[in-house]
């Protein structure tokens, strides 16, 4: 020891000497973690993580999770921070697991690149990083965790399964077309077959979404269009010629995002968990939705976007999927300050799942299954659940709510992979002559919704997708060029078994700027309120109710705004319509408010730039 500056002579104890070498040890070898009040702070960079090309930083995460749960102590914040870089992951040593995802394949098992369960107040900061994913992954999942944030990074793949390709000639008269193949894309011609490969996979695609080379919007009046990828050449400098293959939309210079229709993995999935904010997060590639969420109670994405890398990327693709996708949430999802582009399906999709009833057992008890091959595996519903009954040929409600007393797997040992369930009620049943015509929903996994300030633009299919019976609020957004829909209000027993009618729903001050262009499913408006109701003149009660649609801009070149089916209390007012000439008017659909089984509407003082429209 040290006294008045002399060094004195000190015998330790054995034991103690033991253990003040040992702590030498750890503080040598063991990465530090900087205590900060009541936080911990851990940088990746002293668990071996390194932002260097081709350098697979999968397993050594992995390990730094299990070192940092360790090293947590109960009751602390704890923010584990990547120095900013370039950062790889590959498959091959990734965490393996068993996930059934809702709306996605259901192949296992999943490879995850950033694997986080069982968190509680951990923040991922990304430092501004780029996360660069190998092959088929699920690049990060975040499983019954609480007080969780993800910030400051975005996902892309090296190896993306949309593959692109430029129109070169198209001579429509002989049928000969020469398109060729972007450099990025790695592709083969076997046996005058067109493949696609990357890390581990291989792929002929067959269909197309057609964007203009010079706005980047899909080509109006297109949809899903099929690409000749059999019966091909290969004549060099990257070009393929197809013969017996016209399509006249197709023009010289168009640009072609060749897709599949497989959606292994979202960009991040989201399971279990309580309280979740992602801020400042960009998905620039995912084989699925840009970010899945299923069980989750509460949810804030802010600045979150499914978007291209600005103006300069070459890629005229983001993911295959919607860009998220909320399935049995319950608390509130605000979504707001998001860019949502170039994906192959809707910004947003916020629904539940739909069980078929298979038959009865007794007056209080059901077997029932989940009926869509991408929607199966994972928990629907527990003791004291509300649930109600719904008749799938008019979507009418039938009975009282009741309450799950018990629900167990009846194809499965355990809830993972079940598609059967045995339900006990505490009630008895209602009258139902064939319980095989009716489905179940589950009321109490069913959220609020705030979707404001986002952008939404150049994507396939439909803008805004909402089912659930409490709070909506899509209010100050811009629908710019998508294809389909921009809103939709939907549900549906009988397809997708997407759950529900909704409630309370106010569209406000949102501008839509040429939305409408090409045809698809649900697409009969600007704004669709559509469930699927196969019996709609055997209907006799209304699925949807409590709808505003206020205070908006429509600047379009077509005529149909909002179309409405089987609706109880519908206020259409203060909209403003400005008509263009951009594209030729096409819908089969010549009304501004088209109305079918709508009772209680309200339409009135919406102006278009010439006239009043009563």
């Amino acid at each position: 020891m040290i006294v008045k500056g002399k060094i004195l002579s000190c015998k330790l104890p054995e034991q103690s000497l033991l253990f003040f070498l040992t702590s030498l040890i750890l503080l040598w070898f063991s990465p530090p973690c900087i205590y900060a009040g009541d936080r911990q702070v851990f940088i990746v960079s002293e668990f071996g993580l390194r932002p260097e090309p081709g350098y697979d930083n999968s397993p050594l995460f992995a390990k730094a999770i299990t070192s940092i749960k360790a090293k947590t102590r109960k009751g602390t914040k704890v923010r584990i921070v990547f120095p900013k870089g370039h950062y790889e992951f590959y498959p091959e040593k990734a965490v393996k697991r068993t996930l059934y995802i809702s709306n996605h394949e259901q192949d296992n098992p999943k490879t995850i690149g950033l694997m986080l369960d069982d968190m509680e107040n951990v923040t991922i900061d990304g430092g501004g990083s780029e996360f660069v994913f190998h092959g088929r992954m699920i690049p990060i999942a975040l499983i019954r965790s609480s007080a969780c944030t993800l910030t400051n990074f975005s996902i892309d793949f090296a190896d993306p399964q949309i593959a692109q390709a430029r129109i070169l000639a198209n001579d429509t008269t002989s049928g000969e077309t020469i398109y060729k193949m972007e450099p990025w894309v790695d592709y083969e011609v076997t046996d005058s077959t067109l493949y696609v490969k990357g890390h581990g996979w291989k792929e002929t695609l067959h269909t197309c979404i057609a964007f203009d080379p010079l706005t980047r919007h899909i080509i109006y009046n297109t949809a899903d269009e099929w690409v000749k990828t059999t019966g091909v050449e290969d004549i060099g400098d990257r070009r393929i010629r197809a013969r017996g293959w016209n399509n006249r939309r197709l023009r010289p210079g168009t640009v072609m995002a060749m897709r599949g229709w497989k959606r292994p993995s979202p960009g991040l999935f989201f399971s279990y968990n309580k309280d979740v904010t992602v801020k400042n997060v960009s998905v620039h590639y995912a084989e699925g939705m840009g970010l899945l969420a299923q069980l989750c109670n509460g949810i804030v994405l802010d600045s979150f976007s499914v978007c291209l890398k600005g103006k300069q990327d070459p890629r005229y693709f983001t993911t295959q999927a919607d860009a998220t996708h909320f399935s049995g949430c319950k608390g509130k999802i605000v979504v707001r300050n998001g860019i949502y582009e170039s994906m192959m399906d809707d910004a947003i999709n916020v629904h539940g799942t739909y069980l078929k009833i298979i038959g009865k057992e007794g007056d209080n008890s059901v077997i029932a299954r989940y009926m869509h091959p991408q929607a199966y595996g994972f928990d629907w519903g527990q003791k004291g659940d509300k649930v109600q009954f719904v008749k799938a040929s008019t979507m009418e409600i039938t009975g009282k709510t009741n309450r799950i007393a018990s629900i167990t797997p009846v194809d499965k040992p355990i809830d993972e992979g079940v598609k059967l369930f045995r339900i006990v009620f505490d009630r008895p049943l209602p009258d139902m002559a064939d319980s095989c015509a009716y489905g179940i929903e589950n009321l109490t996994w069913t959220p609020k919704v705030l979707f404001e300030k986002n952008i939404i633009r150049n994507n396939r299919a439909r803008g805004a997708l909402f089912s659930t019976p409490r709070k909506v609020v899509v209010q100050n957004n811009l629908f710019d060029h998508v294809s389909g829909t921009g809103i939709l209000l939907c549900g549906d027993c009988n397809g997708w078994y997407e759950t529900g009618a909704c409630r309370d729903v106010t569209i406000r001050h949102n501008v839509f700027d040429n939305t409408l262009t090409c045809m698809f499913q649900f697409t009969n408006a600007i704004i669709s309120i559509y469930p699927e109701i196969p019996d709609l003149k055997g209907q006799t009660k209304y699925f949807h109710s409590g709808i505003a649609i206020e205070d908006n801009v429509f600047r379009t070149f077509d005529n149909p705004i909002v179309y409405a089916k089987s609706v109880d209390g519908l206020t259409i007012r203060r909209n403003k319509i400005i008509n263009n000439h951009d594209f030729p008017a096409f819908h089969w659909n010549k009304k501004p408010f088209l109305l079918e089984r709508v009772r209680r509407a309200r339409i009135s003082d919406n102006t278009n730039e010439k006239e009043i429209i009563p």
